[in-house]
């Protein structure tokens, strides 16, 4: 979330891009690595997330970038208001596209 590529990319369209805040990431990736890596999805954890989400509404955010493979384990579209970005389906159907072009 740290790193700058998404708000590089972003940037070039005028997007503004949003950060969870420093505790919010600490959560965000122990989830991801003590329990989604491992198969284990929590309803705690999903809501805790849920909650991050409506956070970031509040700040401004129109849309949320799941941009780590494990994420859309825990979190769909259908869960939030907002629209949610499954960076992984999103890659490998250009990957598809991409391959699969005459």
């Amino acid at each position: 979330m740290d790193k700058t590529f998404y708000r590089d990319v972003l940037g070039n369209f005028s997007l503004e891009t949003l950060i969870p805040n420093s505790e919010d990431k600490v959560f965000i990736n122990d989830v991801i690595y003590t329990e989604l890596s491992k198969g284990i999805v929590s309803n705690v954890s999903k809501n805790k997330y849920i909650d991050i989400i409506k956070k970031l509404t509040k700040e401004g955010a129109e849309g949320i970038i799941l941009g780590c493979t494990e994420i859309p384990l825990l979190v769909q579209q259908n869960d939030v208001t907002i629209p949610v970005f499954d960076t992984t389906t999103i890659h490998a159907t250009e990957a598809f596209n991409f391959v699969t072009k005459e």
